[in-house]
């Protein structure tokens, strides 16, 4: 019951509180909300990106390790939603906003204090959780783009868009800069901090917005549609990522220890990403929906990530 109320105090109330924010700014003054979401494409993942991976020290074979876990992961949840998708018979761009609402998870402004409270901080499952959310910043920007233009675009025109992303240039540099241990000089590096603090706040605030820029109104099928979503992130992903490191277990190529499969397991039980109510939000791709699955998802996890948690016995 304490992993409960501090779950709930610690991310939920102060992310509402955020959110919050966002909505009632909205309500006032109307915001524009696609310059918000150029912003955190733009400026803010990018800089947050950076900056935490030029300053978590990472094990080689650690990266390995969760890079495959990464990949297996994906790919099943890939493909139980491919199912759903079909047996929902979901058209157009429900299609792509379905996948990025359970493929896409909120692995930084939630994974990240998560991980600090479940593990006591823990730097080694601190790190798995960076590498995790630094693969959960790229596929947004490359696979989810993909995924929410490719039944309205050519495919020469989703690549340009994709290879626009700073994000994609941001990682490999960012690896680079710490392999060669090269300093930024501080006129540099101070602007960067200062864009990655404002990240979570920039990006809570824009999900508010666009909650306070809906109609709301109940239409079944969108809410099934939304708790399909839930369930698939919520349950199905700490079960899938379980049968991911049993899968690269048996094969013998890693051996995961008990402290990392609890933090992989973890990381995974989280709710949908505020990603994919940018992607939605920017590529206009039923921003409806996937507000509200990452809403939703959030209120839900109080329960489902306290539950999670208890099993593992951390």
């Amino acid at each position: 019951m304490a992993i409960f109320y501090h779950i709930l105090w610690s991310n939920v109330a102060p992310l509402t509180l955020m959110i919050a924010i966002g909505f009632s700014m909205q309500r006032l003054f109307s915001l524009d909300i696609k310059t918000l979401s150029k912003l955190n494409f733009y400026v803010f993942s990018p800089a947050v990106i950076f900056q935490l991976l030029r300053t978590t020290e990472l094990e080689t074979d650690l990266i390995w390790k969760v890079l495959l876990f990464v990949v297996i992961f994906m790919l099943l949840q890939a493909l139980v939603v491919e199912v759903v998708v079909k047996m929902r018979g979901l058209q157009g761009g429900m299609r792509g906003s379905m996948r990025n609402s359970v493929l896409f998870y909120n692995s930084a402004n939630y994974g990240i204090p998560l991980n600090q409270l479940a593990f006591a901080g823990n730097p080694m499952t601190l790190a798995v959780q960076i590498l995790v959310m630094t693969t959960q910043s790229f596929l947004p920007n490359t696979f989810g783009i993909y995924s929410v233009n490719a039944h309205k675009l050519f495919w020469r025109d989703t690549l340009k868009t994709i290879f626009s992303m700073p994000i994609i240039y941001v990682i490999p540099l960012a690896f680079l800069l710490k392999g060669l241990d090269v300093d930024l000089p501080q006129p540099l590096q101070t602007p960067i901090e200062y864009l990655a603090n404002a990240f979570i706040g920039t990006a809570l605030i824009t999900l508010g917005v666009q909650l306070g820029s809906m109609k709301w109104r109940f239409d079944k099928r969108l809410l099934g549609n939304v708790l399909l979503s839930n369930g698939l992130r919520l349950i199905g992903g700490p079960l899938l990522a379980a049968l991911a490191i049993w899968l690269i277990s048996a094969t013998g190529l890693f051996v995961f220890d008990r402290l990392t499969t609890a933090a992989l397991i973890v990381s995974a039980s989280v709710p949908t990403s505020l990603s994919s109510v940018l992607l939605a939000v920017e590529f206009d791709n039923e921003p409806e929906f996937a507000s509200q699955a990452v809403f939703l998802s959030t209120m839900f996890s109080i329960v489902t990530v306290s539950f999670v948690i208890f099993i593992l016995h951390i």
